[in-house]
């Protein structure tokens, strides 16, 4: 069966009732608040009381390193409330929410360079495809200063919601309801409504929803074809890098790329054109990891 390998993952669930797994993610997300609170807190603490205010307004933007460092680095707080979920409420050691960490390790490094490869391609053609030149992000001597700290960052950032949502939710799920459509879907439309930000993304919102669903089904179905995290992480990982680390749009969340596409976030119009493009890369990406799967 194609997904035979899962059962790395789903034979070490425990305590898999439906009202556990609900309050998991209660448990999850509180602990996600309240870990981040007090990092930010005991950040605040060591910044000038007259750059609070500053710090503050940077971590919104995300619009300059620092405040993407940060904004990046607090999603790791997800990673450690799965885990923790996992071992109080499911008596499950965190490791198995990745699987057997070498073949995790070797199937990461081979997913993310099919997937990598896949997206850069994707990112050349739609940097062809716009009709205006791109804007300059940070230097170059800055943004090579920098890649020691994005790229863990961004690894951070995407390992933590890969183990909350295909970790946690996924495999505890699929332990209790094994019918595929259920924890291909749920744990997927629970990932695109944590991108739902129409303050954000104006009207074009729901668009940037449809595609993190389907982000979500694919970075599922290759943690069940391969029965660990790796290649979800992979795929993440090399995502947000070209989307992050390289290429963004101007203004939120643009403040780690090398450069800048000639538009905004909250740009409807821009973002509709943008659509066909990024989800024919994410195919690509997608069957690109899977050919990877099967070396």
């Amino acid at each position: 069966m194609r997904y035979h390998p899962f059962v790395m993952l789903t034979a070490t669930a425990r305590r898999t009732e439906l009202w556990r797994l609900a309050l998991g993610l209660g448990f999850v997300l509180a602990v996600s608040f309240v870990l981040g609170q007090f990092l930010f807190g005991l950040i605040m603490l060591l910044v000038p009381a007259d750059r609070t205010a500053a710090l503050v307004q940077a971590v919104r933007d995300a619009d300059a390193p620092p405040g993407m460092l940060l904004l990046l680095l607090s999603m790791g707080t997800l990673g450690v409330g799965a885990a923790l979920a996992a071992r109080v409420l499911h008596d499950r050691a965190p490791v198995t929410l990745v699987g057997p960490p070498p073949l995790a390790l070797a199937q990461f490094l081979r997913c993310a360079a099919a997937a990598g490869l896949a997206a850069l391609l994707g990112a050349a053609l739609m940097v062809w495809a716009v009709d205006e030149p791109l804007h300059p992000g940070l230097p170059m001597l800055r943004w090579l200063a920098l890649l020691p700290l994005t790229l863990p960052a961004i690894l951070i950032q995407t390992a933590s919601e890969e183990l909350f949502f295909r970790g946690y939710l996924q495999s505890q799920l699929a332990a209790r309801l094994p019918q595929p459509w259920v924890w291909l879907s749920l744990p997927s439309a629970l990932f695109a409504l944590g991108h739902y930000a129409p303050g954000t993304y104006g009207s074009a919102a729901p668009t940037v929803v449809i595609w993190a669903f389907l982000f979500g089904v694919a970075a599922a179905d290759l943690t069940a074809r391969s029965g660990t995290l790796g290649p979800a992480i992979a795929l993440h990982f090399m995502n947000n890098i070209v989307a992050l680390a390289l290429v963004s749009p101007e203004g939120d969340m643009s403040g780690l790329a090398l450069f800048r596409w000639p538009f905004a976030l909250g740009d409807t119009e821009a973002l509709a054109r943008m659509l066909p493009m990024d989800l024919v890369t994410l195919l690509v990406s997608w069957l690109a990891a899977r050919l990877a799967l099967r070396r």
